[in-house]
């Protein structure tokens, strides 16, 4: 067990940070760039973008080693979260986390993002750590009550042990209310367009990351394409694990966690395509029509709750 836990959180670790650069290169490249009608950059530019940042001045409005804290915890909350994702079948922290973990440790991550603007002190700082926070409690609950709409159906708290149950029982109604929900709120979790309002670069400049340079920019950038890449695969492994969640529990362990997690980076490629069409189509959301539009996530959620309570 502890060989496995070493070596699969390495992996694992390793996996997310190497492809969320290389899945928002391929989105810039082959989506947003052929909507566009453009040539766009080259697909490893998010790559050159973070060794750019990793290397540069750093700058800082605060004194001191603190000012760091906030970047080093929103990468360190997200990369911990992936472990308790089943990727290869099973979560790396199965038996040391389960989705009350996972939904504090994102929640960890936005904590950070609202701690690095309250930092800077710059007034366009202080209105996207603001939003931030609208943001947060208007989309958070639609990912607490998918998790719980999974964990009651399951009769288990343990994402692996969700995606066993339900790879196994196959499609329930109030399961696919609930990863439609959260399928439609990937796209405020990560920051995309249209759902933006934080950042606003056209309106507040970049808003809680008005005053970061150097590698704490490099860090959240870094952090954020890795928590769209480990809310896919929660989305794909957890609430839509068919057919092949059980490659990585049976016959060869090697050879059937290298293929389930294989099989599941396909699937998490797909959502991250469709989160860059999203991006790449609409125009950006007032701060009300995105709290509007949660307000209606958040009671399609409910539905699936309901359902899952009433055993459906």
């Amino acid at each position: 067990m502890t060989v496995w836990l070493v070596v699969g959180g390495v992996v694992q670790v390793g996996l997310v940070l190497l492809l969320a650069p290389l899945f928002e290169g391929l989105m810039r490249k082959l989506v947003r760039a052929r909507i566009h009608s453009r040539e766009g950059p080259p697909i490893w530019q998010p790559y050159y973008d973070l060794f750019k940042l990793l290397v540069k001045e750093d700058t800082q409005p605060a004194a001191g080693w603190v000012y760091l804290l906030p970047s080093v915890l929103c990468l360190a909350s997200v990369l911990t979260a992936s472990l308790l994702v089943p990727l290869f079948g099973r979560g790396i922290l199965g038996e040391q986390g389960d989705a009350i973990l996972f939904i504090y440790l994102m929640a960890a991550s936005v904590a950070a993002v609202v701690l690095a603007g309250a930092m800077s002190g710059s007034p366009y700082s202080s209105v996207g750590f603001a939003r931030e926070i609208m943001m947060t409690l208007t989309v958070e609950p639609v990912l607490i009550m998918a998790l719980i709409t999974a964990a009651i159906d399951a009769g288990s708290l343990d994402l692996g042990a969700m995606a066993a149950w339900h790879s196994a029982h196959g499609p329930s109604l109030s399961m696919l209310i609930a990863a439609f929900a959260l399928l439609l709120s990937v796209q405020a979790q990560v920051g995309k367009l249209p759902f933006d309002v934080p950042e606003a670069d056209q309106e507040i400049m970049g808003g809680p990351f008005i005053e970061l340079s150097g590698p704490k920019l490099a860090l959240f950038k870094w952090a954020f394409w890795a928590k769209q890449l480990v809310l896919a695969a929660l989305l794909v492994q957890v609430f839509v694990p068919w057919p092949t969640f059980t490659l990585g529990l049976a016959g060869s362990a090697a050879l059937g966690a290298a293929l389930c997690a294989l099989v599941a980076l396909v699937k998490v490629l797909v959502v991250v395509v469709v989160v860059a069409v999203v991006d790449a189509v609409n125009p950006r959301l007032r701060l009300d029509q995105a709290m509007a539009y949660f307000v209606a996530v958040i009671f399609v959620a409910g539905i699936g709750l309901i359902l899952a309570f009433v055993g459906t």
